[in-house]
């Protein structure tokens, strides 16, 4: 199971999947929903929003 590299918690595969979209394709460790939306200083809804968004438009990071 993969952990958040700042925080320590259990991540979700949508999780990695953002992170992969939104920081680096090529990464190997991952930031938590909500460690990307301090890093990025949006609401956390604003990135589950996104992610429904891009599942929604068949991106294959979120299955």
């Amino acid at each position: 199971m993969e952990v958040c590299m700042k925080c320590g918690a259990e991540l979700s595969r949508d999780e990695i999947g953002l992170h992969k979209k939104l920081v680096n394709r090529g990464s190997k460790q991952f930031c938590c929903i909500h460690c990307l939306s301090e890093e990025f200083k949006v609401s956390e809804k604003e990135l589950r929003e996104l992610i429904e968004r891009y599942r929604k438009s068949g991106c294959t990071l979120f299955v």
